[in-house]
């Protein structure tokens, strides 16, 4: 049995499809037993439980050879990193007392900054808290910057017609798409192929700047002349207040921001074999982004 914690995010959600497509046996853990069903139609079993509740955790966690972790997100909690302080003393200790042998969590490039960087920096103390359970074989993922974290600023575009955001316009990143980390924890979790502790980067295919990917986004959505805008703090801040992020969480995303802007947010090893993934941009804006723009469904 593989236990997948955040089963109905983008990461988890894409790893425990790959393991029940393997025939893998697969315990789904999530906040919602409503949002559990598509993943209990293939065959998973569910367990509904806060992350937060280490008992429930421990339960959950009973009897499997190994389990993904990570923080869901919480957009509207008032105190960002007390609530990724309890979600990692949670799993760390629910991990430990279920004696789990091999973990894949999910962490961030950049998560080397203890401070400074905003969530990131919170995926700091998580790596830190698992490292200190005994006889765990711990994989640590630190993916890129999201494709999906672009997926927020399409209110905008649509309302004001401007793809705008936080980072600076020119900045290129390592970006990637979620589905590519969860198949990439999924083949782990099967083959249960690492010891000790390691931590991996996953890059995604090539650096991206934001001038990039409005182009590419322009291209898919029927407007070649859109560009990307960085938006001023004043405007950018009640923006995000009033989509639902809470006073707390916005002032985490601005300071991750600052750190990218500031290549603080940075990758400790080079592009590589290893550590590059396929998805493109391009793939992703035309499967995903046009159609959540355009309001039809996302092609399977």
């Amino acid at each position: 049995m593989i236990a997948i914690v955040g089963a109905t995010g983008n990461t988890g959600s894409a790893a425990a499809s790959a393991l029940l497509d393997a025939k893998e046996e697969v315990r789904v853990i999530g906040r919602s037993a409503e949002k559990l069903r598509s993943l209990v139609a293939l065959g998973a079993e569910p367990f509904t439980g806060n992350v937060t509740d280490s008992e429930a955790m421990t339960r959950a966690f009973a009897g499997v050879r190994a389990a993904y972790v990570m923080i869901p997100l919480d957009v509207a909690t008032p105190k960002c990193r007390e609530y990724q302080e309890a979600v990692s003393k949670s799993l760390a200790t629910a991990l430990e007392r279920a004696r789990v042998t091999h973990v894949v969590a999910l962490s961030s490039i950049g998560a080397q900054l203890a401070e400074g960087a905003g969530p990131v920096s919170g995926l700091h103390h998580f790596e830190q808290r698992l490292r200190r359970i005994p006889s765990m074989n711990l994989l640590i993922l630190r993916p890129a910057h999201f494709f999906e974290n672009l997926l927020a600023w399409l209110g905008m575009l649509r309302s004001l017609g401007i793809f705008a955001g936080l980072l600076n316009g020119d900045l290129r990143l390592p970006m990637i798409a979620t589905t590519d980390i969860g198949m990439r924890a999924a083949e782990s979790l099967r083959a249960c192929d690492f010891s000790g502790v390691r931590i991996q980067e996953l890059h995604g295919p090539c650096d991206i700047s934001m001038n990039d990917t409005a182009k590419t986004v322009g291209a898919v959505i029927g407007k070649p002349t859109l560009r990307y805008h960085k938006v001023p703090l004043m405007i950018a801040k009640p923006a995000m207040r009033s989509s639902g992020l809470s006073a707390d969480f916005v002032e985490q995303v601005v300071e991750l921001s600052a750190a990218a802007n500031d290549h603080r947010l940075a990758p400790l090893e080079p592009r590589n074999a290893k550590n590059t993934t396929p998805t493109t941009f391009e793939q992703f804006a035309a499967k995903v982004i046009a159609p959540a723009y355009l309001g039809k469904a996302v092609s399977a």
